[in-house]
């Protein structure tokens, strides 16, 4: 199996039987082997030196069509990027571009294209089975993190520790929807490495990694609570409030438990009532404001208080309990975000 190594001494070789510089670079023209032998031009010393290319360097591997050749390709010289004469093999796996090798031929006399051949396919190869491995790698750690968001399962963190090379007291919050770099998680969420970068996480503050599925549980109960028309500060576990009681209030309670007047107004299938009577009671019994945020009318407001006064049996400016009614519609809201 060839290692970098193998393909260090494959350009070394390469450079010192043609007596020319040879470069292989990546697909985005960064510089991954070079040899020592020969001239090289402004272009070559750029690419390694300063890791960048000139833009008419970049024109004319894209007027050539580089990137989709299949064989050796003589350039000519590009004055303008002071870039001279050479030889160029794209380097591939299947029909993926890997890269590039480069062999500087200012005079033309380079003949030996089977020698360019047996040196390119060296790096491939190694190419190959870097990506080969990078996917594998990326397919595994997607699965450890399905499986760590959908419950606790030690095994699977030590084993994402071991596979990413983490500090195992590695702490991580939780994107919805994805933010920032992080790592895909389903049902679109992104996992981040706490301390890893600037980010808001919608789970609130960092969890350990075995505790993943606690923070994705965070995220989605945010997620729902905006669904359910709840106002945040920001969107984030730690900004729920009041909706902390919804969130973890037990199947087992019914909504009309809480207070019957919740069910009585959603049976009505009127989501004005609905709307407006949860309007009101956020604002606290405020009319001026309830109004300004439907934009309504006063006088349809106090209609629609009217009726949802009379289905409720709740004075929803003064009753003792419109609390009741209050946390009853946010969690029927809250169910139905579901």
């Amino acid at each position: 199996m060839t290692t970098s190594d193998g393909v260090q001494e494959a350009v070394d070789r390469l450079g010192a039987t043609l007596g020319r510089a040879v470069l292989v670079e990546d697909p985005r023209h960064r510089p991954l082997w070079w040899s020592r032998q020969g001239t090289v031009d402004a272009t070559r010393m750029r690419t390694i030196l300063e890791r960048e290319v000139h833009p008419a360097a970049i024109a004319m591997v894209a007027r050539l069509g580089l990137a989709r050749a299949t064989g050796p390709v003589r350039v000519p010289a590009v004055p303008e990027a002071e870039m001279l004469a050479r030889w160029c093999l794209p380097l591939r796996g299947g029909r993926d571009l890997l890269g590039y090798l480069w062999v500087l031929d200012p005079d033309h006399t380079v003949t030996e294209v089977d020698l360019l051949v047996e040196c390119a396919d060296v790096a491939a190869a190694h190419l190959a089975r870097q990506r080969s491995a990078g996917d594998g790698r990326t397919h595994r750690r997607a699965a450890l993190l399905a499986l760590l968001a959908a419950g606790e399962d030690p095994d699977a963190a030590r084993e994402l520790i071991r596979l990413e090379a983490l500090d195992p007291a590695s702490t991580v919050v939780v994107t919805a929807p994805p933010h920032g770099r992080g790592w895909e998680l389903p049902g679109r969420m992104r996992v981040h490495l706490a301390g890893s970068g600037t980010v808001r996480a919608t789970s609130g503050p960092p969890l350990p990694l075995a505790q993943l599925h606690v923070a994705v549980r965070r995220a989605s109960a945010v997620q729902r609570v905006l669904r359910a028309g709840g106002t945040l500060a920001h969107p984030s576990w730690d900004a729920l409030g009041g909706w902390h009681l919804i969130v973890a209030a037990p199947d087992s309670l019914a909504v009309a438990d809480v207070h019957p007047g919740a069910p009585a107004l959603a049976a009505l299938d009127r989501g004005d009532l609905l709307l407006t009577a949860r309007a009101l009671l956020d604002a606290g019994g405020d009319v001026t404001r309830t109004a300004e945020r439907l934009h309504i009318h006063r006088t349809t407001l106090y209609y629609r208080i009217e009726r949802i006064e009379a289905v409720t049996g709740v004075n929803l400016r003064t009753g003792a309990d419109r609390d009741d009614l209050h946390l009853a519609l946010r969690l029927e809201a809250y169910r139905n975000a579901g």
